[in-house]
């Protein structure tokens, strides 16, 4: 076969352009899988073109239908919008098995009566001489078998030559026909395999890019294959290298290869960070790190996704995520942040209760970088008597000037209004009296209202809390020293 050549590529343009995102639901979506649907999102998007979904569950035994819900609900929180419906591969099985039969009429196929004897025989013999195994099927080139005996149909793949992939990320790629071989199409029991079903689903659904991980960069040669058997349209290829960890091995759960729905739930991120995050991760535009999804849209090419793999790192992502938090609107905060609080103090939160935490938002949210950092924050507010002191605050407590607190409890005790101006005036002019820098005083007064070190301005502690709260809080700390 003659080598491909970039010009035998009719490449679509504008609204011709259709992606495609193809996950297995055996598990949840992984963070690899996510960046890979971005990728195919914003390049049909900034092209005006279509992005589908292909549901790949012909693995009966671990496709669940909890994982395809998984994954649809990782798309729409990602807000990865699909177009048409959702296709769902095993669905299509009957059209798989036509178009086997139809290379079989067509002589691009043959019925092959290997035996799984005859298979082991056939490894064994290349182990021993030490090269690849290869299926050479001495049925290639027979029709005499006979079709009511167990058989599998094969493709009669090129033999000769060598084909090249002009890869939109990887280049110009070349591999020998010699080094593949005849694969199944259709397996004894008459079920379609994988190879097949995919390159059928992309020609039927029009996809004309297929951007996904370069681990299947092997298996395009293999496709192409039957891709031109059956005269079909090749789509342009783009394999975007794999992400490993921050140390350069293979991205695992330790480094970060989790569900989306563990960086929604159990870490705390928003889907905006993790989306800019994923962009960036192996694409770039320029210096640009803050990357809107509108600006993303369109500026997004493949010709800037790197060759190289990209390495995880949590702290870029988390400082990432802390940027978005300070953008965000301090409703959807709450309302984020909320179940996050219900679960540390083991109850749910009233309407007046998610109005204080809406509140309190502007004063949290600039220090956090995670969803659970502002629920800890903001939990000094629904925290009830005893209050939990932390270590660093009990040492705080301990360390304050003797009389400080009492004199400043009753200092705010007086106050006829309970306004920012006056508990500040109030907090101020105990510190003067007491010889006292304001900090001196603000740090005990912040561990005595708040068990913590460390939370919003100790005025708008004050204030949030509200009279009574406080006053409370820290009548309960006046004798802390002397019991801890």
């Amino acid at each position: 076969m003659a080598t491909e050549t970039p010009t035998d590529l009719a490449e679509a343009t504008g609204a011709d352009v259709v992606t495609r995102f193809a996950p297995s639901p055996t598990g949840y979506l992984h963070i690899g899988g996510a960046r890979t649907a971005l990728f195919n999102w914003l390049f049909a998007r900034h092209h005006g073109g279509k992005f589908l979904l292909r549901i790949e569950d012909t693995d009966r035994a671990r496709s669940t239908d909890a994982a395809i819900d998984a994954i649809l609900d990782g798309m729409q929180w990602l807000d990865l919008d699909w177009d048409g419906e959702t296709v769902y591969q095993f669905a299509r099985a009957p059209r798989h098995a036509e178009v086997a039969r139809e290379l079989l009429a067509k002589g691009e196929a043959y019925r092959c009566y290997l035996t799984q004897d005859e298979l082991a025989a056939m490894r064994a013999e290349a182990q021993e001489k030490r090269i690849p195994f290869r299926v050479r099927s001495p049925w290639r080139d027979r029709d005499d078998g006979d079709p009511a005996i167990p058989h599998v149909i094969r493709l009669k793949a090129p033999q000769d030559g060598e084909v090249t992939i002009h890869d939109r990320v990887q280049g110009a790629v070349t591999v020998q026909n010699a080094e593949l071989d005849d694969f199944i199409l259709l397996r004894s029991d008459g079920t379609p395999t994988y190879m097949l079903s995919v390159v059928v689903d992309d020609n039927d659904m029009g996809i004309t890019h297929v951007i996904r991980g370069d681990d299947h960069l092997n298996n395009a040669f293999r496709q192409l294959a039957l891709i031109r058997a059956m005269n079909w349209r090749q789509p342009v290829y783009a394999h975007v290298p794999l992400i490993h960890g921050a140390d350069g091995a293979k991205l695992s759960k330790r480094h970060g290869a989790l569900g989306v729905d563990a960086y929604r739930d159990e870490l705390g991120y928003l889907p905006e960070a993790i989306s800019n995050y994923l962009l960036r991760l192996g694409w770039g535009h320029g210096d640009a790190e803050i990357i809107s999804r509108a600006q993303a849209v369109e500026w997004f090419d493949l010709a800037h996704v790197g060759r190289s793999p990209s390495r995880f790192d949590f702290k870029k992502l988390e400082n990432l995520n802390g940027h978005y938090i300070r953008e965000a609107d301090d409703a959807r905060l709450a309302g984020l942040v909320a179940p996050r609080v219900e679960t540390l103090v083991g109850r749910a939160l009233g309407d007046a209760d998610r109005a204080l935490l809406t509140r309190v938002m502007e004063s949290l949210k600039p220090r956090a970088r995670t969803l659970d950092e502002i629920a800890e924050g903001a939990l000094f507010l629904f925290e009830t008597l005893p209050l939990t002191v932390d270590d660093k605050a009990a040492q705080v407590l301990r360390d304050a000037p003797e009389g400080v607190l009492a004199s400043v409890t009753e200092k705010l005790r007086s106050l006829n209004d309970w306004t920012g101006e006056a508990i500040e005036a109030a907090v101020r002019e105990t510190s003067e009296s007491a010889g006292l820098g304001l900090g001196k005083l603000a740090q005990p007064l912040r561990a005595a209202l708040t068990g913590r070190t460390v939370s919003p301005g100790i005025f708008d502690v004050l204030l949030l809390l509200g009279r009574d709260a406080s006053l409370a809080r820290l009548d309960a700390a006046h004798n802390y020293p002397a019991g801890a």
